[in-house]
């Protein structure tokens, strides 16, 4: 089974740097083992150059137990799988160009930084909160995404990127790939005015889609 998870990964990966959603050695991937233990991308390697059978695996304990040396960012991948429980399966974090240039900005609401301009974000991520800068790999990212308790599957890292857990590989990188949509399009509508949607449309959207 986690040899065809690890082809999977490295599919995936091979996706978001080709489609420019990551670049470099830029970007991290993890996910969930049934057999226990986690499945994570190697530090500075690229996500289009990926070999399956070099994969980071780790522990419980989230302890090296085989493969390349792991991402430096295990920290805010942890945060997620510690605190959101069976909802995190997967963990992706892009440097996607849009959801990177969004992290920049002030916000007036930093506990929800993706605009309500279309349904899809609010029904693939939630609330979004931008948190402070921290340097990449900084335990401390650990520290703030485990602050929330588990109530956000998405949050975008100031002058960073974004991080998105889901309850599958393929739906963390859906998500991700709507994060970033959602970005470009608030870029897209920047000073020109829009309807956005409603407290009442959200709260629709949010009673009929389920909790995130």
């Amino acid at each position: 089974m986690s040899d065809s998870m690890a082809r999977e990964l490295c599919e995936f990966a091979r996706s978001l740097f080709d489609r420019g959603l990551t670049s470099g050695t830029s970007g991290n991937i993890s996910m969930r083992l049934p057999e226990g233990g986690f499945l994570v991308t190697p530090t500075n390697a690229s996500l289009g150059r990926l070999v399956a059978d070099r994969l980071s695996r780790l522990d419980e304990a989230f302890q090296p137990v085989g493969g390349d040396p792991p991402t430096k960012e295990i920290p805010l991948h942890r945060a997620f799988y510690q605190t959101r429980g069976a909802r995190a399966q997967a963990v992706v974090h892009l440097h996607s160009p849009h959801a990177v240039a969004l992290s920049t900005l002030a916000h007036t609401d930093p506990q929800d930084v993706i605009a309500r301009l279309t349904p899809y974000p609010i029904m693939r991520l939630g609330s979004v909160p931008r948190l402070g800068y921290l340097r990449p790999g900084d335990p401390l990212i650990e520290t703030a995404i485990a602050a929330l308790e588990g109530r956000c599957k998405a949050v975008l890292l100031a002058n960073h990127g974004p991080v998105v857990s889901d309850l599958s590989l393929a739906a963390a990188v859906s998500a991700a790939e709507e994060f970033e949509d959602a970005a470009r399009l608030m870029f897209l509508v920047r000073g020109h005015a829009c309807e956005t949607l409603s407290d009442a449309d959200v709260a629709m959207l949010r009673n009929h889609f389920g909790s995130i």
